[in-house]
């Protein structure tokens, strides 16, 4: 399949600081260097994506309403240059309720793959839990994990170097030595 890379990421622990079901505007704190990555990579072509697993909605801790203001917040804080982050999923649903785009699940890679003509031999999943690289890897795409939300248990780590995972401290680190781009 030939068109852009993309790239697509996991919003808390990765882009915003993770406080367990994120809710509030108060609480969307881009992480350092994180904007200026996105830049970067928006620069060399890249399209970008976030797909969240947002169970806090349906367990009844927070709204639609709430996540999407903190969203609304966060794309504030970035202020990227067109064409921005193209589209933003949330799978709602808790880890026992049937669901469709819940990660591992890679059904929204493969359809933003379709819908925009990615290239996904050259796009990744990037997040801090092992359902976000999951959702790479059965999406078949590169995947890595960072360091910057939830701390990395022994058993993710092996799973991450078992199933080719790359691990970085956080995006930015994963742009500049995975996707060797200066900013």
């Amino acid at each position: 399949m030939s068109g852009h890379p993309a790239l697509f990421l996991d919003r808390d622990g990765n882009l915003i600081r993770d406080h367990h079901h994120t809710c509030r505007v108060d609480q969307i704190e881009l992480i350092m260097g994180v904007k200026e990555a996105l830049e970067a990579c928006l620069r060399a072509d890249y399209r970008l994506f976030i797909l969240t697993n947002q169970s806090g909605i349906n367990r009844g801790f927070f709204t639609w309403e709430a996540y999407e203001a903190c969203n609304r917040k966060m794309l504030e804080l970035l202020n990227l240059p067109a064409p921005g982050i193209l589209e933003i999923k949330a799978a709602p649903e808790g880890p026992d309720e049937p669901s469709l785009y819940r990660k591992p699940s890679p059904r929204f890679i493969q359809e933003m793959a379709a819908k925009h003509s990615l290239d996904l031999s050259r796009s990744w999943m990037i997040g801090d839990r092992r359902s976000d690289w999951e959702a790479g890897i059965n999406a078949s795409i590169n995947a890595c994990a960072v360091r910057s939300g939830k701390p990395l248990e022994l058993v993710d780590e092996v799973f991450a170097h078992a199933s080719g995972v790359v691990i970085h401290e956080d995006f930015p680190a994963f742009v500049r030595q995975e996707l060797l781009l200066r900013f």
